[in-house]
């Protein structure tokens, strides 16, 4: 049981107090992972490629239905939108990489 508890949650350790990040959903994409966590009254959407990342947070009070809403900000269109930001950062890091390695 308690490691069932350890599978679903994450911690972060914060200086001031120990603060829960829960996995509230994954949403099913073939060109990244997309998750939904919950923490301090914000939803984080977390979006990830390989080693590259891109999170968006957004108040909990600013979200009509609760998760659902939060599926209903990720339509198509944004999606497509990060996945042009994946390669930008991808080629991006490349350039910086071969300045100092090149």
């Amino acid at each position: 049981m308690l490691s069932l508890l350890f599978n679903s949650l994450s911690f972060v350790l914060n200086p001031l107090s120990l603060l829960l990040m829960r996995i509230l959903a994954e949403l099913p994409h073939p060109d990244c992972k997309i998750s939904i966590f919950g923490m301090n009254q914000k939803f984080i959407i977390k979006f990830e490629q390989g080693t590259l990342e891109q999170s968006f947070k957004i108040s909990e009070m600013d979200v009509l239905n609760g998760v659902n809403g939060v599926f209903e900000l990720l339509d198509e269109t944004f999606i497509q939108q990060v996945l042009q930001n994946f390669n930008t950062m991808r080629k991006d890091f490349i350039d910086a990489y071969n300045r100092v390695n090149g």
